[in-house]
């Protein structure tokens, strides 16, 4: 697909990608995708990947559902063994493909897994209403230090 300078257009439905799946509050959706095949001027093995779709995820803050749109403009530089991965040029991030086969599918899902964030807000949700301190900290400022009235004192034989 390299070599012939392939390119691929699709719609996949997000309930037919089992490892996002989880991480999704529902799974209807579906994201558009375009994939092209080819060498750069360098002859590295590239595939450009631009996707869009609106992944249904569940507010941290909140605990709403709310619709998170995505898109993604990537270069995946092929490589066969991890030790290429240094030779990339910039801009690249490096796919393996140990055997040379891939499915396109699959290279969709692991960016938009990519893609989500560590953990989901809401665009707009209030901010935490308490501030987290330790206990033992707070009571550990309170109590009177015991070397105080020691340092007092070699303070005042000076």
């Amino acid at each position: 697909m390299v070599q012939a300078r392939r390119s691929f257009q699709g719609i996949l439905p997000l309930a037919a990608m089992p490892r996002l799946r989880g991480s999704l509050a529902a799974t209807g959706g579906v994201v558009t995708f375009d994939l092209e095949f080819g060498k750069d001027d360098l002859g590295v093995p590239h595939i450009h990947l631009r996707a869009d779709t609106s992944l249904p995820l569940t507010c941290q803050r909140t605990l709403e559902q709310f619709e998170l749109p995505v898109h993604i403009d990537a270069r995946l530089g092929l490589i066969t063994q991890e030790a290429e991965e240094a030779g990339l040029p910039a801009g690249y991030e490096p796919l393996l493909t140990s055997d040379g086969a891939l499915r396109l599918a699959d290279v969709v899902e692991d960016e938009l897994i990519l893609a989500l964030p560590v953990v989901p807000v809401k665009p707009g949700a209030p901010q935490a209403a308490s501030v987290w301190t330790d206990k033992e900290e707070t009571q550990a400022a309170a109590k009177p230090n015991p070397f105080a009235a020691l340092a007092e004192m070699k303070a005042k034989r000076k």
